[in-house]
């Protein structure tokens, strides 16, 4: 069915920017009290809370082991502490009045051990199962200090003795490692919070065109203020839905103890915002111009196939990158407009990535958002008032330039 004829241009006593204003503020009102709207946010959040959850159950799963010290050793105790440290062990030294009441409190289940006779030249390890890590410990720390008493009888300061020198090579791996989990969790929320409002855009699209409103509206204001609006209305909703997300997610982290880097965990969230925005304006355009082309929401979804399909693609290579961020794959498609915005923030994270490298992303994802916006705008003008079926983009770009 061929297009109402319009004549005339619009005509309104409002500026385009109030034009724009207006209508973004109706998609804000309108979408806010979107079941669905209201459905993903606390979806999200969920999910957030049950990772951060998680992580506190695995982290807690190793318990605290309790050995106790006959006789309050207190140079033992000192010693045992010291080695757990070393070690990287939690363990929790208690002071235990004699050996009968050490070797009482391991039948009871009161410590995980007991060593008695601490004070003697054969001290005795007394355990509630075998545990080859407590015995290594304790061990240990009974040899340290020996040798310290040895080397006092001798007159030998033990801090005199050749000190050994850590040196680690890759010393910012677990930081890296805290980040790139950051990240992905991140480009779940980013990836579902895309794909929730490019399709929010594209479904209005479809329901004004379907229910005629689009002609009144029209009648008013441009086609590019209206696609303006809609897209901006939806993607402040959107950055504030995330940045809401964010901000319990970094709360969470840090109350639950769950990350050690308060800092750069800020920086990688801040990424994440930054890269939600260059998506959603790629995608937000992509779906609106798509849905543009039909009148019916049954058909919306063949028209928003090849650009989903895009957006699953840099989801699957984004998780991808997490283990292989300086990979081909990964780097390649880091520059890739489409797939830069999941890619990249996970290569960030994950490892060093130049500044340069970043800003030719950008700079792409720039590009491919003008070019989206440029076009798209002349197909969604030209196919915005044809009703009745589905729209070539060749025939709406024909009604454009009639």
């Amino acid at each position: 069915m061929s297009a109402p004829q319009v004549t005339g241009q619009p005509t309104s006593p409002l500026s385009s920017g109030q034009l724009v204003r207006l209508v973004a503020a109706r998609e804000i009102s309108t979408r806010i009290r979107d079941k669905t709207f209201i459905a993903s946010s606390v979806l999200m959040v969920v999910l957030i809370l049950g990772v951060l959850v998680f992580q506190v159950v695995v982290n807690s799963g190793s318990d605290t082991r309790r050995v106790g010290v006959a006789g309050g050793d207190a140079q033992l105790g000192a010693a045992l502490e010291a080695q757990a440290e070393a070690l990287d062990l939690d363990v929790e030294v208690v002071d235990v009045d004699d050996d009968a009441a050490a070797r009482t409190a391991v039948e009871d289940e009161e410590v995980d051990a007991a060593v008695l006779g601490s004070g003697g030249s054969a001290p005795e390890l007394v355990l509630r199962e075998p545990d080859s890590t407590l015995e290594a410990l304790v061990s240990g720390a009974v040899s340290a200090v020996s040798l310290g008493q040895v080397l006092s009888e001798a007159g030998v300061d033990p801090a005199d003795l050749p000190q050994v020198t850590v040196t680690t090579l890759d010393g910012d791996s677990a930081a890296d490692t805290q980040r790139t989990v950051v990240a992905v969790v991140g480009v779940v929320v980013l990836y579902s919070l895309l794909i929730l409002f490019a399709q929010f855009v594209a479904q209005g699209v479809v329901e004004e065109k379907a229910s005629r409103v689009v002609e009144l509206l029209l009648a008013t204001m441009r086609p590019w203020q209206l696609l303006a609006g809609k897209i901006l209305g939806l993607g402040v909703l959107g950055l504030g839905q995330i940045a809401v997300i964010a901000a319990i997610g970094i709360a969470g982290a840090l109350a639950f103890d769950v990350v050690d880097l308060p800092g750069e965990l800020v920086g990688t969230v801040l990424w994440l915002l930054f890269w939600f925005v260059l998506g959603y304006a790629l995608y937000a355009s992509l779906f609106a111009v798509a849905a543009s082309l039909v009148s019916r929401q049954e058909d919306l979804g063949s028209v928003l196939t090849p650009a989903s399909l895009v957006l699953v693609a840099g989801f699957i290579v984004a998780v991808q990158a997490a283990g292989d961020p300086d990979g081909t794959l990964a780097t390649v498609t880091s520059y890739v407009p489409g797939l830069s915005p999941m890619v990249m923030p996970v290569r960030q994270a994950a490892g060093e990535v130049a500044p340069w490298e970043v800003g030719v992303a950008v700079v792409l994802m720039l590009v491919a958002i003008a070019l989206v916006v440029r076009l798209g705008g002349r197909v969604y003008s030209g196919a915005l008032l044809r009703t009745g079926g589905k729209t070539k983009l060749r025939e709406a770009l024909r009604a454009r330039e009639g």
